[in-house]
């Protein structure tokens, strides 16, 4: 009679409701509310300007500031996210995220704006590592249509939040405006992150809804290599590489062209509206690229959006008027979407899941290195040129350098083969 290790696993049906779902469409919320403020700096930027007096160097740096403590902390937040689970870590965050927005109102200072979006950094830090090393875990069959789909939320917040930023300065001021935002995100996602769940395992199934176990009811572990054994991988740090060249491109146009369209003599409203036209077209990025990604392969993926914004960031050195900037977002839009809908899934195809938050937050803060420092790289630009021609051009090489890194990837043969449900071909 053959061992148990020769037998097959038993397969039981699905539930009528796969949990995953529910974690998908909770994560998908709130990254409308916490992504969608955040890129409201860009709105907020002019009237801070006005009443500190101050150089868009000096105001860059503050979202600098806070994008740069955002990576730092993600590697820990992703690390106690893989040890404690997401409820504990992403509740935590919000309360500081909130905590800080609603301080924004009470600033006098340009040292206190410096402090506070320290503090709205360490709260936006699990915003993203916490739900997307989540998504990988509990699919695998749609793992990038799913990644897709919540990192949408980052799409549908980019689309909305500025416009409503942008009315409620019109309408009051920056500072109540920051105090409501501070309240609406502290209302919505505590209570959605009650709903999240690391693992499927916690509630006996694997990725997709399968729930398969041998003859002894054990449910498979989570394969994959470890932290240790994945930093001393070329592809980990090729990974940061191209994740550092696109968030360097990626922060600088959306800190700077709100206040680039006001230059060009563009009305306020409208140059939100280029900001809300990127987070549209990202929606249809996240969607179209995560699901194309499960067919075509991640590293294929990805390939595309550094080739759209190549030729976004070519288009932007002569964008000079307003449709040619809502062209500019249409392109640039699709590419920023994409990515950061393939970011997870591409960890998670090289090493597994076994340490995907840790992971996660090491690339996140790999990308935040470079994307804090160029925010403040463009407005010093500014400030001595009078122009932002020259910074564009650097933007435009930041991109070509990623598109080199990625070509440069090949996958980990070792961890191919313990993936679920691959063989040892390339996907």
């Amino acid at each position: 009679m053959a061992s148990n290790r020769s037998l097959p696993l038993t397969a039981a049906a699905k539930p009528k409701l796969f949990y995953g779902y529910i974690v998908v469409a909770a994560s998908f919320l709130a990254m409308v509310v916490i992504h969608g403020i955040v890129n409201t700096f860009g709105v907020f930027f002019n009237p801070l300007q006005d009443y500190f007096q101050a150089s868009r160097a000096a105001i860059s740096a503050a979202s600098s500031l806070s994008f740069f403590v955002m990576g730092f902390m993600a590697i820990l937040m992703g690390i106690l996210a893989d040890r404690f689970g997401p409820r504990i870590v992403l509740s935590i965050g919000t309360v500081i995220f909130g905590a800080g927005y609603l301080l924004m109102s009470q600033v006098s200072t340009l040292w206190q704006v410096y402090l506070v979006f320290a503090i709205i950094g360490i709260g936006f830090s699990p915003s993203d590592v916490v739900p997307l090393s989540l998504v990988v875990r509990w699919f695998f069959k749609k793992r990038g249509m799913m990644s897709g789909i919540t990192k949408v939320g980052t799409g549908v917040g980019m689309t909305v939040m500025p416009v409503i930023a942008t009315v409620l300065i019109d309408r009051y001021e920056w500072r109540t405006a920051f105090l409501i935002l501070g309240i609406l995100v502290l209302v919505t996602v505590i209570p959605l992150a009650q709903l999240l769940r690391r693992d499927p395992r916690e509630i006996g199934l694997l990725p997709d809804g399968e729930k398969r176990q041998d003859l002894n009811g054990q449910i498979a572990a989570e394969t994959g290599l470890s932290l240790r054994q994945a930093i001393r991988t070329r592809q980990l740090w090729l990974v940061c590489g191209l994740y550092a060249a696109l968030l360097f491109a990626a922060q600088s146009v959306l800190t700077h062209i709100v206040p680039y369209a006001v230059d060009l003599g563009i009305s306020k409203p409208l140059a939100a509206s280029i900001v809300a036209t990127i987070g549209g077209s990202s929606i249809a990025g996240r969607l179209i690229m995560g699901f194309s990604s499960d067919k075509i392969g991640r590293q294929r993926g990805i390939l595309i959006c550094f080739i759209l914004l190549v030729t976004a960031l070519s288009w932007l050195q002569f964008a000079k008027e307003l449709w040619m900037l809502y062209l500019f977002a249409a392109i640039y839009g699709f590419n920023h979407g994409g990515f950061f809908a393939q970011i997870s899934p591409l960890i998670a195809w090289l090493f597994g899941t076994r340490s995907q938050g840790s992971l996660l937050g090491i690339v996140i803060f790999s990308g935040t290195l470079f994307g804090a420092i160029s925010p403040i790289i463009t407005g010093r630009l500014f400030d001595v040129s009078g122009t932002y021609r020259w910074a564009f051009l650097i933007l435009l090489l930041a991109a070509i350098i990623g598109l080199i890194l990625i070509t440069m990837l090949k996958p980990i043969r070792q961890e191919v083969k313990n993936e679920p449900g691959r063989s040892s071909s390339v996907n």
